[in-house]
Order: structure tokens, then C-alpha cells, then sequence
């Protein structure tokens, strides 16, 4: 794990320091709300580097793992997290809607890092990132109208537009540089020369982002300081009894602990990311949503580290549950 990914916690807090220094000046305040979108869509131009379309049926090869990621992630977490919005923030609406985006847009990066830390399947798990991704992005306006669409008012036509322009420029860029590039120099030099710093340029502009949003917006929160606090117990929920759900599941189809670490990172780990790359295009006079998804990492990375330590200790000791009964001693 390098520098950036070890500390990544400290850096965004650092982030959300410099953001709020910087918008004590009126002036600086009033003019970074413009560099967001910016600053997300190269963030997001990273991520979908890393997709190759053309590995899609890999994710199906272990049917039995793919099949139970899939109902975890979008069926079972869509509705434990409208669940919890209903049950924890029903006086906030923004922050229902800003919790609900954060937990249906499953994690398309680090949850790679933390599944290696735990000794995970890294290939299952990577197997997993563009049906995700793609799932996610068709999803996503489905569960918005589904769950928040009585909560707050959601214009459509503006939301799918801010998917189509936030998301389908760096994708559409990132596909014919991935083609381009693979064609003129091939896998060895994309991988070396490209993906090896892909994660740090990622990061780079998601904490730029965080500056510019936090300089815009930081009157918002210090009006509102006790946002931190109204998404920690229902995140803390979410973690806890999903990464308990995970174990459950994963010894019940007799996974492997690799496979069920594996399983369980990418059922827990969330893509704020590309969650606040639509908030702040979709929800412009909603800063609270936003901040919700910049929150929500704050939580989720120590979690996350946790995680990943918890499984280290389970491994040892590691067993599935056996369906078959057990023959009596002869006499």
C-alpha cells in the first residue's frame, strides 16, 4: 500500500481543512463551486480506465459468487439503506437522499486495496468492477425515484442529463484512450505506464474536488455541523450487520475465506465518488447532499481498514457451514 493509499483518510480530512480555510474569502468561496464537476469527471476519466469492457462475461465465470454479489448489491443494500433513511434521518431530507446515493453505487477502486489486505480473492473481486459500474450508473436514477422520489423533488430530465454529461464524457474518453493506447503500445505499457499511477491521479482530483466543494459550501456545514454525527450511527449500522451478512452468506454457499473476504468488500465498500459527481450536477440547490457523499468516506475508510483486520484474525479459524448431517458412530 502506497503513501496515498495508506493515509487516505488524513488527506481527506486535510482536504476538507484546506477547503474550509479557503472559503473564509468571500471571493475564493464564490468562485470554486465551478471546478467541481471538473475535478470529479477527470477523477471519473481514471476510473474507467480501468474498465475493460471487453472482460464483462469474466465476472460470471464463478456464477455462484456473481449471482450472490449481485443480489447484495442491488437488491438487498438498496433496500437496507432506504430502510435506514427512513428509520435515522427522516427530519433531513438532503441527507436521506445524499445517504440512499452513497449506499446503492457499490465501490469501483479501493475495495481492491482492502480485499488484498485481507488476503481476499483479488481476481474475483476485480472480476466484479464493470458490472458494477454499469449497474450502477443504469441504477441509479431508478432508486432515486423509487425511494427519495417522495422525499425530495427530483427533476428527471436534469438528473439522466447530469448522468449523460458527467459520466458518459469520461467514460467515452477513457474507452477510445484505452483502445488507442492498448492499440499502439500494448497491455504491458498501458499496465506500467498508465494504470500503475491511475489510483493516485484518482485520488489526486477526488480530494481537489473536496478542496473546491468544501471552499463553496463550507458556510453550509458549519451551519450545519452536526451532519458528521446524523450519518454515523446509520452508516455504523449498515457496516456492521452487512459485513455480519456477508459472513453468513459466504459460509453458507461454502465460499472460501478468500471468496468470502472477497464478497465482503465488495458488498461493503461504497463509490462516493461517482455518487457526488451526479449530486453536484443533479442537486445543485441541495448542498447538503453533497455533503453527505463527502462524509460518508470519512466513516467508511476506517471501516474499511477495520474490516479488513477483523478478517485477518477470522481467517485462521475459518469454516463453512455444513448442510449435510452428520452419520451417527457405529456401535
Amino acid at each position: 500500500m502506497n503513501f496515498l493509499s495508506k493515509y487516505r483518510t488524513v488527506l481527506i480530512l486535510l482536504s476538507i481543512f484546506i477547503g474550509l480555510l479557503l472559503g473564509l474569502s468571500p471571493f475564493i468561496g464564490s468562485h470554486t463551486a465551478v471546478l467541481i464537476e471538473p475535478f470529479l469527471m477527470i477523477m471519473l476519466f481514471g476510473v474507467f480506465l480501468q474498465v475493460d469492457l471487453g472482460s464483462l462475461g469474466k465476472a460470471f465465470k464463478n456464477v455462484k459468487f456473481a449471482s450472490t454479489a449481485l443480489v447484495m448489491n442491488f437488491i438487498w443494500t438498496p433496500l437496507f439503506a432506504w430502510f435506514l433513511a427512513d428509520l435515522f434521518l427522516t427530519g433531513s431530507p438532503d441527507l436521506q437522499v445524499g445517504f440512499l446515493m452513497l449506499l446503492v453505487t457499490p465501490c469501483t477502486d479501493w475495495y481492491i486495496i482492502f480485499t488484498g489486505n485481507a488476503k481476499g480473492n483479488v481476481p474475483l473481486g476485480a472480476a466484479q468492477l464493470p458490472l458494477n459500474l454499469i449497474l450502477q450508473i443504469v441504477l441509479l436514477p431508478v432508486y432515486l425515484y423509487i425511494f427519495a422520489g417522495s422525499v425530495v423533488e427530483i427533476d428527471m430530465f436534469l438528473l439522466l442529463k447530469s448522468i449523460v454529461i458527467v459520466l458518459l464524457v469520461p467514460f467515452v474518453a477513457a474507452a477510445l484512450f484505452r483502445k488507442i493506447y492498448l492499440g499502439q503500445l500494448g497491455e504491458e505499457k498501458f499496465e506500467n505506464n498508465i494504470l500503475r499511477h491511475n489510483d493516485n491521479m484518482q485520488f489526486l482530483f477526488l480530494n481537489l474536488a473536496i478542496i473546491a466543494m468544501f471552499a463553496s459550501q463550507g458556510e453550509v456545514l458549519l451551519k450545519n455541523p452536526g451532519v458528521l454525527i446524523q450519518m454515523l450511527i446509520p452508516l455504523l449500522v449498515f457496516f456492521i450487520l452487512n459485513f455480519i451478512l456477508g459472513q453468513l452468506v459466504g459460509r453458507l454457499l461454502q465460499f472460501s475465506y478468500e471468496d468470502t473476504a472477497a464478497l465482503n468488500l465488495t458488498t461493503l465498500a461504497r463509490n462516493s465518488p461517482l455518487s457526488l459527481a451526479i449530486a453536484v450536477s443533479a442537486f445543485p440547490d441541495n448542498p447538503l447532499i453533497a455533503l453527505a457523499l463527502v462524509i460518508g468516506p470519512l466513516i467508511e475508510l476506517p471501516v474499511l481498514v477495520i474490516v479488513a483486520q477483523v478478517l485477518l484474525r477470522l481467517r485462521p479459524g475459518y469454516k463453512t457451514f455444513s448442510w449435510k448431517k452428520k452419520k451417527p458412530a457405529d456401535n
